[in-house]
């Protein structure tokens, strides 16, 4: 019954001094327009949702092969053949790689400008936040940014700001042996955020996707940066040596975990928002 026809039978009943009928609700302001969310997974907003949900298309499992097989097989060539002096080389052929599985979604129509430069600015943002925030050693939005390009434009382009997004930053931090890695590490983090999100199983809440970025950052960015720490100073790989690593470098993983965090509970819900209207507003990067 709606609140105005209870108000009215209430009203009836109280005026003409009978006994309400047993149905009749006497607490109707107590009652509010909407029910209450009791759980709170529900309770959090979905800032969007994948076009086709569950489904992965050809150029995503081409990706794969591509991001999980090729790039690590050149990062081990420029360690083992050019005894990793070549980083520069290799860093250069890992942004081609990556480059291909994002070009591959415009499925030869010619990719528009508004599209290459909405990818453009997110590695900008990327690039800028890191350098912004230069003097907190590890403190960095570079993950958080590449997990909302994921969301928003696909598993593809979250590889594409990520790994763009190291290369283009450590032209002001210095470029290295590491640059390959941590154009790696990004990128995966980006391009499984985007597969996650197209099967369903990381829904675009704000708290879904800050415990995919604590995670991600510790476990898949640190678990890969941590023993290329190793391999980079020439150490041997051993269970000892990989136990150090991980003790020694989980308190910079966490430093950077939480600012991954922090920056996905600020900036997701307005990023995606303001993404998803330019998206649907010009038609960008959709998937048939």
């Amino acid at each position: 019954m709606l609140k105005e026809e209870k108000l009215d039978v209430f009203l009836d009943a109280f005026l003409d001094g009978k006994k309400p009928a047993q149905e009749t609700d006497l607490d109707f302001w107590d009652e509010k327009s909407e029910p209450e969310k009791n759980d709170f997974w529900e309770a959090q907003d979905v800032l969007t949702a994948p076009k086709h949900k569950g489904k992965l298309s050809k150029r995503t499992i081409a990706s794969m092969f591509l991001i999980l097989i090729l790039i690590p097989v050149t990062i081990w060539i420029g360690i083992t053949l050019f005894d990793d002096r070549k980083y520069f080389v290799i860093s250069l052929a890992i942004a081609v790689y990556c480059m291909l599985p994002f070009f591959l979604i415009f499925e030869g129509r010619k990719p528009q400008a508004r599209e290459l430069l909405t990818i453009a600015v997110l590695v900008a943002i990327a690039v800028a936040g890191r350098a912004a925030f230069f003097m907190v050693p590890s403190f960095k939005p570079v993950v958080a940014v590449t997990i909302i390009s994921a969301v928003c434009f696909g598993a593809e382009s979250g590889f594409l700001v990520g790994a763009l997004s190291m290369l283009s930053s450590n032209m002001l931090f210095g470029q290295g042996p590491w640059t390959p890695w941590q154009m790696f590490a990004a990128g995966i983090i980006g391009f499984l955020a985007g597969i996650l999100f197209q099967k369903g199983w990381l829904k675009a809440r704000k708290i879904s996707l800050c415990i995919y970025g604590f995670l991600a950052t510790v476990f898949i960015y640190g678990g890969i940066m941590n023993p290329a720490s190793l391999v980079m100073t020439s150490y041997a790989i051993t269970k000892r040596n990989l136990l150090a690593i991980y003790m020694s470098g989980l308190p910079v993983d966490l430093v950077h975990a939480s600012a991954t965090v922090i920056f996905l509970w600020i900036a997701s819900k307005p990023m995606i928002e303001k993404l998803e209207r330019i998206k649907v507003k010009y038609g960008m990067i959709e998937e048939d």
